[in-house]
């Protein structure tokens, strides 16, 4: 029997410079590893860099033309839960998010997810609710969403510090990851075994 942890990746979505997004998933990140349940992966989207979906066939086939594609598969199939650290913009989630979700199909399938959104009145709640939908249609399953109010709890010289609220919230998402990550396991390998 294995005794490896299960690995999230944290996914940071926003690019833009200036962002405050690379700070929140840290934050995140040091809760997932204080939490312990899993090995914990930094993605970052503004590393990752890649192009406006530029792939001929649909992902469906994994028929990958283009390498950065290619190395972004390999990138999310190793996960088997996921947190996206999303801004919102205009009432909904930015165009990286949705970007690097379009490029994958199967490799999305049959996984845990949860969501930390940010913003000013609203705390990203809308784009988090457009990231369901789409990831609904993906066949990964919700474990929770943490909503963090800039205007209240703000990035202060490049670091954010949650308070007791957040760190518990989170710690209710992460427990609800783990909880899913091996239960979707299975299934996820089944599908795999007969493509």
């Amino acid at each position: 029997m294995s005794t490896s942890k299960p690995v999230l990746q944290v996914i940071i979505c926003s690019t833009r410079p200036g962002r405050v997004g690379g700070a929140i998933g840290q934050w995140f990140i040091d809760v997932a590893t204080t939490h312990g349940g899993f090995d914990v992966e930094l993605v970052d989207l503004l590393v990752v860099n890649l192009p406006l979906y530029d792939e001929p066939q649909h992902p469906i086939r994994l028929q990958y033309l283009h390498e950065h594609t290619k190395r972004w598969s390999e990138t999310i199939s190793r996960a088997d839960a996921f947190v996206f650290v999303i801004p919102e913009y205009n009432h909904s989630m930015n165009a990286a998010t949705k970007n690097c979700i379009d490029y994958l199909h199967f490799e999305w399938r049959y996984k845990p997810y949860g969501i930390v959104c940010y913003g000013g009145a609203s705390m990203g709640l809308r784009a988090a609710q457009m990231l369901k939908l789409i990831l609904a249609a993906l066949k990964v399953t919700l474990c929770g969403d943490v909503s963090i109010p800039l205007a209240t709890t703000p990035v202060k010289d490049g670091v954010f510090a949650g308070n007791d609220i957040l760190v518990n919230s989170s710690n209710t998402q992460l427990n609800e990851l783990a909880v899913f990550a091996p239960l979707l396991k299975p299934l996820r390998d089944s599908t795999e075994a007969s493509r």
